[in-house]
Formats: C-alpha cells, sequence, structure tokens
C-alpha cells in the first residue's frame, strides 16, 4: 500500500497532519499552578491599576461625569468627542506639543548619542567621572532642578552674563520670548540626558569588536566605520530611545507647569496638550471631557508608535536577521 506524502495529507486531510495535543503530567501542571501564582501579583495590580482604570475612563467619555456633579449624572453620547473636535485650545495645545517635539526629538537622539561616542573612546581620560556627572541631575530634586535653570536662564542669569561679557549686548530671554521658550526648554532637558547616555553607552559596548577590525582592514576610517558599523548596529538602541522620547514627549508638561504655573506664557506657547490635560482633570474638574482628551492622547501615541513601527523594517538592523 502506498503511503501518502506530506503534501497529499495536507491537501485531503488538514487535520491529520497536525501534531496531537499532549495532556499535562502532574508535575507539570503543578508547576503552572505555581508560575501562576508567582506572576499573579502583576497580573492582579495590571487589571487594578491599568486595565480596569483604563476601561472606566472610556466609560466616562460617554457621560457628564464631574468632581462637582452639580447636575445629575446622564449619559451623554459622543457629545464628549463633539465638543473635543470643535475645541480651540485642545488643538492649540496639541499644535504646541508637535512644535516642541520638532524641536526636541531629534537633540535627545543625537546629543546623548554623540555623549555615548565620546565617552566610548579609548582616548578619552575621565571617562568614569563623566559618566557620573552626566547622571548626576538624577539625584537633584526635579522642583529644585528646574527653578535653577529658570535663575539661570533668566534676564540676568548667568548665561545671559557670559553672552554679555562675549559680546552680545541684548542676549535671549529665554523662557519669556515665545521665539526662544522652545530652545530654553531644550537646554533644561538636556541637562537630564543622563540616562540616555548610559543605554547608548551599553550599546556601543555591545558592539563585537571583529566588526571594527574587519572594517579597518577593508580601509575604513572613522567615518566609514561609523556608518557602516556603528550606526547599523545601534539601529535597535536608536530606534528604541525614539519610541521612549515620543512618548516622554507627549505626556510633557512638569517643566512648563513649575515654570509658568500652567499659565501658558509666553503667549500660550506652553500650554502644552498633556498640561491642558490636566488642568481639565484637576482644576476644572471635568472628568468625563478629560477622559475623552486623555483617549485622543492615546490614540495619538498609538498611530505614531505603529507608523514608527511600521518604518522601522527600513532603517533598523538586527543582528540576527538575513
Amino acid at each position: 500500500m502506498e503511503l501518502p506524502t506530506l503534501a497529499t495529507t495536507r491537501l485531503t486531510s488538514p487535520r491529520s497532519w497536525r501534531l496531537p495535543r499532549t495532556r499535562l503530567t502532574p508535575l507539570a501542571r503543578r508547576e503552572a499552578r505555581q508560575g501562576y501564582l508567582f506572576i499573579s501579583p502583576w497580573i492582579v495590580g495590571f487589571l487594578a491599576f491599568t486595565a480596569v482604570p483604563m476601561l472606566a475612563t472610556l466609560a466616562f467619555t460617554f457621560f457628564n461625569f464631574t468632581l462637582s456633579q452639580e447636575e445629575p449624572l446622564r449619559f451623554v453620547g459622543l457629545d464628549n468627542y463633539a465638543r473635543l473636535a470643535g475645541d480651540a485650545r485642545v488643538w492649540a495645545s496639541l499644535a504646541n506639543t508637535f512644535k516642541f517635539a520638532a524641536v526636541w526629538l531629534p537633540v535627545s537622539i543625537v546629543v546623548p548619542f554623540l555623549l555615548a561616542l565620546g565617552l566610548n573612546s579609548k582616548y578619552l581620560l575621565g571617562s568614569s567621572l563623566m559618566r557620573t556627572l552626566l547622571f548626576a541631575p538624577y539625584v537633584v530634586p526635579f522642583v529644585a532642578g528646574v527653578l535653577v535653570w529658570n535663575a539661570m536662564l533668566g534676564e540676568d542669569g548667568w548665561i545671559a552674563n557670559v553672552l554679555r561679557f562675549l559680546g552680545n549686548p541684548s542676549p535671549p530671554v529665554w523662557l519669556f520670548d515665545t521665539t526662544w521658550i522652545y530652545p530654553g526648554l531644550v537646554l533644561i532637558g538636556i541637562w537630564g540626558i543622563g540616562a540616555g547616555v548610559i543605554i547608548n553607552l551599553a550599546g556601543l559596548r555591545g558592539i563585537p569588536t571583529e566588526l571594527y577590525e574587519a572594517a579597518r582592514i577593508d580601509g575604513a576610517g572613522f567615518w566609514g566605520q561609523l556608518r557602516n558599523v556603528t550606526i547599523p548596529m545601534m539601529s535597535p538602541i536608536i530606534f528604541y530611545t525614539l519610541i521612549l522620547g515620543v512618548i516622554d514627549v507627549l505626556q510633557y508638561f512638569l517643566v512648563p507647569l513649575v515654570l509658568k504655573n500652567g499659565t501658558g506664557e509666553p503667549g500660550g506657547t506652553t500650554l502644552f496638550y498633556n498640561l491642558n490635560l490636566y488642568q481639565t482633570f484637576f482644576t476644572f474638574q471635568e472628568l468625563s471631557y478629560g477622559a475623552t482628551m486623555a483617549w485622543l492622547l492615546f490614540g495619538i501615541a498609538l498611530l505614531v508608535t505603529v507608523i514608527l513601527f511600521w518604518l522601522s523594517r527600513r532603517f533598523v538592523f538586527y543582528a540576527g536577521q538575513r
């Protein structure tokens, strides 16, 4: 009798070639129960503090829920979404967020990479001390650090005095000028890029030295090694910092909240979307409308992240891929 081949078996009986489902042994079932028991705190925490609150905020968007609740709670359908579509303050704050992102994201990716590249050089003396100094701002209280920068970037701050000493009679008023406010916020942000430097430095230390040796044998100099070895091998790290940077900049509001007390000065340029969302929740106490704004922010972050992951196939190189 002729035995059926794998191809004929697949065509005639799709289920016959599948592996049979095996039952777990008592030991395997006990180990599975123990595994679920060990991860149960995370599961309970995720359900209680992430999944259920997210579903609750989604339900809030269809009601008129406020903290004061002066009128009876009722179902309003898509009224909050219609209000969101016509709210000029929302779209102005979203535009401010994207404008600042266009300035901050390139700096937050390029500067840590360049600093890590310098710290990774064997010709640099005192690299351990430099790593410590770059990470030191993380131990400084956030509000204290922002207030110190507020004094340094002020009209009579030491940065302005240094620029006057160098021959600039009218230095920028960084935090009070609509033209210079975003560069000023970028300067404050650069002060806290120590974590990004450490991540990039760890990625650089993980690149095999054999690749550089092969590149040198082929006649590649510093720029050739940077373009053909370092950047391709660092592309997953760069992509990782890009994703985190996008999410962070969409949630940016603490620095302008401390500097300007949420007023949006100068000229409304510091009224970022997340600051507007914070005020809607806790100042205006409109929970349903704030939840609607939060879901818009979630949708934007999700859309941008999906697009970046789709584009990453073109510029992110993984060592194990062919």
